[in-house]
């Protein structure tokens, strides 16, 4: 395991690949989950880049300091870890969090990233009838008082049957994040409308979108790639919001196939 002292917080990642001289992928974690998310597509994805994986702060083994957070901040982590290790310029994956949080390092740091991956997210991701309630409820009751309702809207009632182990992977994994770090994650992401920021991002993007997807629906992710000049969009038709995981075949190739340039 290795940590990084950024921005006052320690950070926990992992670096796959052994091409040393290869091009850097940073891959960034959906709310409540945390670096193993990304286990379907880590193989794959280290026979052509190192492949750089972060816990994202108040996720995974990452500190998790008092909150509200803010997207300045989750975009601060990030340039800070590659401050760290060295890593001039990177090509980007995020879901969901991760993937606003994208959103925002194409728009204020144009010159850190090539290409740009954003999955199952958009520049403004629900409300705040949505978000404080939730923050609220996971400091007064934890993570698994509300792991049943968010695993439901995260898989498709396919997956959940035919994928049990994965499934139960990703509830342990939602139930022991911190409480703290998940509620003020939650404030990030409410007040995180990156709209008007998302026009202005340069680098060539691939927007991917879950036809199930309830948490950030199909449309907001053609929304996105309709706002970024140059942007492709895909849509999965049998994945809900944790796309890499369901259709993880189909993504790994879509994902390598626009990192690549094939």
């Amino acid at each position: 395991m290795a940590y990084a002292s950024i921005n006052s917080i320690k950070l926990h990642y992992r670096v796959d690949g052994v091409k040393h001289d290869a091009p850097w992928l940073v891959l960034s974690n959906s709310l409540g989950s945390d670096v193993g998310m990304w286990a379907p597509q880590v193989q794959a994805f280290a026979e052509h880049f190192r492949v750089l994986r972060y816990d994202t702060r108040g996720h995974g083994r990452s500190d998790a300091p008092q909150g509200p957070y803010t997207i300045e901040q989750l975009t601060g982590d990030v340039i800070g870890l590659m401050d760290h290790l060295g890593i001039a310029c990177a090509n980007f994956l995020g879901l969901s969090m991760g993937g606003l949080t994208g959103v925002s390092l194409g728009a204020r740091h144009a010159d850190r990233f090539e290409r740009i991956v954003l999955s199952n997210t958009a520049a403004k991701i629900g409300t705040p009838e949505i978000w404080l309630p939730r923050a609220a409820k996971a400091r007064e009751e934890g993570l698994a008082a509300m792991a049943d309702a968010v695993l439901a809207r995260w898989l498709t009632p396919q997956t959940v049957a035919n994928a049990p182990f994965a499934h139960a992977a990703l509830r342990d994994t939602l139930v022991h994040t911190d409480r703290e770090g998940y509620a003020a994650n939650c404030e990030a992401i409410n007040t995180a409308d990156l709209r008007e920021e998302a026009r202005t991002i340069k680098a060539p993007v691939l927007v991917i979108a879950g036809k199930h997807d309830m948490s950030t629906p199909p449309m907001l992710g053609c929304d996105l790639a309709a706002s970024i000049a140059g942007a492709k969009f895909i849509e999965f038709a049998d994945a809900s919001h944790l796309s890499n995981i369901e259709v993880a075949g189909q993504y790994t190739r879509t994902v390598l196939d626009f990192l690549l340039g094939s």
